[in-house]
């Protein structure tokens, strides 16, 4: 009979202040993935995401956007009774018939949201 030895529990690091502060700031970039980034640290992406709301929540910290300078739109939505569909996206607006394959969308919003 074998048996294999009994995992010991793992002591917490500490992580220096520092590093906390890096980790965050590359987790505040637009488009960062806070788990991957977390995982490439060899720590539990829970811990990150800990770190990273109180960060935001002391108001010392800010996400950073592309959009900062960009101005905000909202697109209102109207309910009508039509085959047609209206999708805005940004400032271009998409009108397609009802019976339009959704494979056939697709293929036209990524290529808008390209453009």
């Amino acid at each position: 009979m074998t048996a294999a030895p009994v995992r010991a529990r793992r002591k917490p690091r500490d992580w220096p202040n520092e590093e906390k502060e890096r980790l965050i700031a590359e987790t505040l970039l637009p488009g960062a993935n806070v788990s991957a980034i977390a995982r490439a640290e060899g720590l539990d992406p829970s811990q990150l995401y800990g770190w990273r709301r109180k960060a935001l929540s002391s108001g010392l910290v800010a996400p950073l956007t592309e959009t900062t300078k960009k101005e905000v739109k909202f697109a209102r939505v109207e309910p009508v009774a039509s085959s047609a569909v209206e999708i805005v996206l940004g400032d271009v607006v998409v009108r397609v018939g009802g019976d339009i394959e959704s494979d056939h969308l697709v293929k036209i919003l990524r290529a808008v949201r390209k453009a």
